[in-house]
């Protein structure tokens, strides 16, 4: 088990493999499609970031609202491919980790690779379970988003696993190819 705390450097993301086991502390950043949008725009117009992108982990996921006595409501992750069409933007600008469900497209494979980064799965369908390791949530950006603001989250021994890694290894291609029936 590898442990992690943003914000993550070259030699973290290195080091990091497809397939290894990480837990996160400290903390890191939500966003869905709508966030990542604006993001993507205020880039393109050179204007200043809700945060700084540099070294930091986006986790794709909408979260409930937070029951009484809690920081934050069930907050499983999102299919990933829909930030596809602006992770290599965002990872060209710092941006060094990624938690969702799902595969990611070639073209942010590429990105992962080129700049250093790392494409993280959480378990989907354990939304109200992977809540109990966030200790703190607050809203940074479009609060008129709702659940899909960007937050910031404080986590402890947060459970991810490297699905692609800045090698250009794929746990998916990898573990197709590991139980595939031969003959």
């Amino acid at each position: 088990m590898i442990r992690l705390t943003p914000p993550l450097s070259d030699a973290d993301v290195e080091r990091l493999r497809a397939g290894d086991q990480v837990l996160l502390s400290g903390f890191v950043y939500t966003a869905r499609d709508a966030a990542h949008a604006r993001l993507v725009e205020l880039i393109e117009k050179g204007e200043p970031l809700p945060f700084d992108l540099e070294g930091q982990i986006i986790y794709f996921v909408g979260p409930t609202p937070a029951p009484p006595g809690r920081p934050i409501g069930s907050a499983g992750p999102t299919t990933s491919y829909r930030m596809d069409p602006y992770s290599p933007v965002l990872v060209a600008h710092g941006l060094k980790g990624m938690i969702g469900k799902g595969k990611r497209s070639d073209e942010v494979k590429e990105a992962l690779r080129r700049h250093k980064a790392v494409y993280f799965g959480a378990v989907g369908g354990a939304a109200a379970l992977i809540s109990k390791r966030i200790l703190s949530a607050e809203i940074v950006a479009y609060e008129d988003l709702g659940p899909e603001a960007i937050r910031r989250l404080e986590v402890k021994d947060f459970p991810v696993v490297v699905v692609n890694d800045a090698h250009g290894g794929d746990l998916y291609e990898e573990g197709r190819k590991r139980y595939a029936l031969e003959g």
